[in-house]
């Protein structure tokens, strides 16, 4: 079994790069190879709307026509068996390349016709890892958790399976506050909830991504 990450943040070891990688190891662990992608890394953009896959009796029909660095990678997540997807969020939404990499990911499989038929070569079960800086009552009060659920559903959708998702809140995003215009957070609070509570977050990504491999 192949299981594919996809780290949408610019930081490859930080919060949201370490839980992908946590993921995957559970998921090594469960006995799947397993490999990790950085979309930073990447020189792409997003759906360009020429609309070769879904041209009719044409090469690219189902498929993204673009040829970028993107590519290959839609080529490996046809091949995984199970997708691990991971990204901060940015005002609200994942990161500019993770929502690009969404929308070149899910178009290519979508028909415009009256049965709403979805091209996706296989089934197979995803989950989406979310980071944060804000608290868990900014994630109700500001609708993050409809935005978290609307993709929990696309993957879903497109993929054939239910869809987890992970939410880690209060992120720990600098190693020195005092360096930084960050007088509106409690540098103390911060560190120790990094301390405390970003193990159990790394432990809940592992367990994930060993849930991934057996099918549960």
């Amino acid at each position: 079994m192949k299981v594919l990450g996809i780290n949408g943040s610019p930081r490859k070891k930080w919060n949201t790069g370490t839980l992908v990688s946590k993921a995957l190891e559970g998921a090594a662990a469960a006995g799947a190879e397993t490999e990790l992608i950085h979309l930073y890394d990447l020189d792409f953009k997003g759906c360009i709307s020429c609309f070769s896959c879904k041209r009719l009796n044409g090469k690219s029909y189902g498929k993204c026509a673009v040829k970028d660095d993107l590519a290959p990678v839609l080529e490996k997540v046809e091949k995984a068996d199970a997708l691990v997807l991971g990204s901060p969020i940015y005002f609200a939404e994942v990161t500019g390349e993770m929502r690009s990499f969404i929308e070149r990911l899910f178009f290519q499989y979508l028909v415009y016709d009256k049965e709403k038929t979805i091209l996706t070569p296989k089934k197979m079960p995803t989950c989406f890892i979310y980071t944060m800086n804000v608290t868990e009552q900014v994630v109700k009060d500001w609708g993050y958790d409809v935005k978290i659920k609307y993709y929990a559903q696309q993957l879903s959708r497109f993929f054939g399976y239910p869809s987890e998702s992970l939410i880690v809140t209060d992120t720990y995003q600098f190693d020195d506050y005092a360096k930084y215009a960050s007088s509106r957070f409690d540098a103390q609070a911060k560190a120790k909830r990094r301390e405390e509570v970003f193990p159990v977050d790394c432990r809940k990504a592992y367990d994930l991504g060993a849930k991934l491999v057996r099918g549960e």
